[in-house]
This record gives structure tokens, C-alpha cells and sequence, in this order.
């Protein structure tokens, strides 16, 4: 018996999931103890392991999260906001770490991780990554020390497969250049401009969004004034730096009282 706390993945078959068990079983850290899908998915049943190509592990894929959050301290969740809420409210129950890198979160989503957070440490973050974090809190430097006579744009790029836009990085940059500016997002933010739409609000923050490829994340903050620009940019070429970030996070979170944190806190930022 491993004396290694035990760890949850859900949407075990995705990208980031698949990251993530490959690093767990890697790590010297964690335990995988559980591997989870939504129902229909076709690893059901089936060995992660042998999903992989890795062999069998004895740990099969399942869409009945409640097994293995009993033998587990911590979740790790990529998947969907619908489903990402309804972990929360099971993983407060067992108490576990839940550790949250679903983009695309409302306002109700966030109300939710809330009620859970009451219970069990929740971190959620539009990123994992250190960089992007440190790039989170320049852009609220910079925003914080230029006038509104700069423009502020975000321009971010991923795969053709990403279901949600802006993303959620995108936003949680617009928000720390609002928290800069000590703006509302909701008041400043331009999305998707189409058309006659006249001149750029003064103010304002804009987002735009490129969907190809296999782009695993860009996002460029540009503050630009006249006769000059400030660009602050991110290149990810690996998602494991995702997947290593939201480790490091359940590991920090073993030692925290419930409550509601994110990377930053994480990062000790």
C-alpha cells in the first residue's frame, strides 16, 4: 500500500487528463486512485493503463466519482462547468483538495465552488501555469501605472477544438488589467468586434480570439498610446505545463484550510 496521498482525474480521456495521468504516475508525490468519465464515454470499463498504451494499472475509468473520492485527498478536474460544479459539491463532501482548471465558469458556476469551498480547499485559476500567472500580475502593474490614454487589447490564440471564447486565461488578464485600472471587466470589456463599430471606446478592454490548429495557448496584452505600444506576451508550446502547475497546486492545497484560493495564492504571489 502506497503511502502516497491518492489523486482523482476527471475527463481521464482528454487531453489534459491524459497529461495529467501520465505526470501522476510519474510523480513521486501522488497516488493515482482514480480515473473518471462522463457516461457513454468509450474508456469506460477499461484500464487507464491499457488506455494509455501503458499497461494495466488497476485502476479502472468510471462515471461513478464516489469510490474512488473515498480513497483519495485531491481532484484534479479539466471537464466542463456543469460537471466541474456537481464534483465540487461531492469532492466538499469527502473533503478532498479540488483543484479546478474548467474555463468557461459563470457566474453561478462561481457561486457553487463558493458554497463548496465552505467545506474543502478549492482552487480554480483560467491557468495553471507560472508564467501566465506572473504575466497576470504585470499586466495589473502596468495597467495600474499607465493612464486611460492607453488602450489595452488582449489577443489570444488556441486549438481548433477549444469550445469556449475569450478564455479563460484572456479574462483573467482583462481582469487584473481592470483590477489595475480598479475598472469593472464587465463595464470595460469589448468582444468580438464585427462591423461599423466606430471608434474604440476610451477605456475600454478589448479582447480578440484565433481558433486553429493544435495551438496549445498564446496571449499577447498590448498597451498602446500614441507613437508607442507595450506588449506582454505568453507562448505555450506544451499543455503539460498546465497539468504540472494544477499538481503543484493540489500538493500546496493538503496543508490549507477550506476556503477559495487560486494560483496566485499558490505561487505565493
Amino acid at each position: 500500500m502506497s503511502d502516497k496521498p491518492g489523486i482523482v482525474v476527471t475527463g481521464a480521456s482528454g487531453r489534459m487528463g491524459q497529461t495529467l495521468v501520465k505526470l501522476i504516475l510519474a510523480s513521486d508525490r501522488w497516488q493515482l486512485v482514480g480515473a473518471i468519465e462522463r457516461p457513454g464515454n468509450a474508456w469506460l470499463g477499461r484500464d487507464i493503463g491499457d488506455c494509455l498504451g501503458l499497461g494495466a494499472l488497476g485502476v479502472p475509468v468510471s462515471d461513478d466519482p464516489l469510490p474512488a473520492f473515498a480513497r483519495a485527498r485531491a481532484l484534479v478536474d479539466f471537464t466542463a462547468p456543469a460537471a466541474t460544479v456537481d464534483f465540487a459539491a461531492l469532492a466538499a463532501q469527502a473533503r478532498l483538495v479540488h483543484v479546478v482548471g474548467t474555463t468557461g465558469l459563470e457566474a453561478e458556476h462561481h457561486r457553487r465552488l463558493d458554497l463548496a469551498a465552505h467545506h474543502a480547499v478549492v482552487i480554480q485559476a483560467g491557468n495553471m501555469s507560472l508564467g501566465v500567472n506572473l504575466l497576470t500580475r504585470l499586466t495589473q502593474k502596468v495597467a495600474q501605472a499607465l493612464d486611460m490614454d492607453w488602450d489595452i487589447e488582449i489577443v489570444e490564440a488556441h486549438h481548433r477544438m477549444k469550445v469556449d471564447a475569450p478564455s479563460g486565461t484572456a479574462l483573467m488578464l482583462g481582469q487584473a488589467a481592470a483590477e489595475g485600472r480598479r475598472v469593472s471587466l464587465d463595464a470595460a470589456k469589448v468582444a468580438g468586434r464585427d462591423g461599423i463599430t466606430g471608434a474604440r471606446a476610451r477605456g475600454s478592454i478589448g479582447f480578440s480570439s484565433i481558433r486553429g490548429g493544435d495551438i496549445v495557448g498564446e496571449h499577447d496584452v498590448i498597451f498602446a498610446t500614441e507613437g508607442e505600444r507595450i506588449v506582454l506576451r505568453h507562448i505555450a508550446t506544451d499543455r503539460a505545463i498546465f497539468a504540472r502547475g494544477a499538481l503543484k497546486a493540489a500538493f500546496w492545497g493538503l496543508d490549507q484550510k477550506p476556503g477559495r484560493y487560486d494560483m496566485m495564492d499558490v505561487l505565493g504571489l
